[in-house]
């Protein structure tokens, strides 16, 4: 089971926001500010993986079973464009969910821009029960 982490935790300090949530597709949102960005003014790319690897892990943890967890396996980002006006918004789905792994792809773009800014594909390990 997820619980969500404690107010002063590092990710309630980004400013993640659902947009939409279901089983086959998780939106988060997360604005571009001063202290988020890096020199030239856009969203740092360590924190779009972030953004990118919350999303799908969420959605990947929808598909598993009583007990079960998820945990990244592998994390492939291409960044196409920066993002500069925001919000970053990561669009997650599933490319298929089996029993021991499970592989989603996440389009981040600027919304403001209405840009594609990065696409990813990952594969998260399904964790049976200690």
């Amino acid at each position: 089971m997820l619980t969500e982490p404690a107010p002063a935790h590092l990710l309630n300090q980004l400013g993640f926001r659902d947009v939409e949530e279901n089983d086959e597709r998780l939106v988060i949102e997360m604005d571009n500010r001063p202290d988020l960005a890096n020199i030239r003014g856009a969203l740092q790319g360590g924190l779009v993986a972030t953004l990118i690897d919350c999303a799908a892990g969420r959605l990947a943890g929808r598909h598993v079973g009583p007990g079960q967890d998820v945990t990244t396996a592998d994390l492939n980002v291409h960044y196409l464009a920066p993002i500069i006006t925001g919000p970053a918004r990561a669009v997650a789905t599933i490319v298929r969910a089996g029993r021991r792994l499970i592989v989603t792809s996440v389009d981040v773009t600027d919304a403001g821009r209405d840009r594609l800014a990065a696409r990813a594909t990952l594969s998260f390990a399904v964790l049976d029960p200690r």
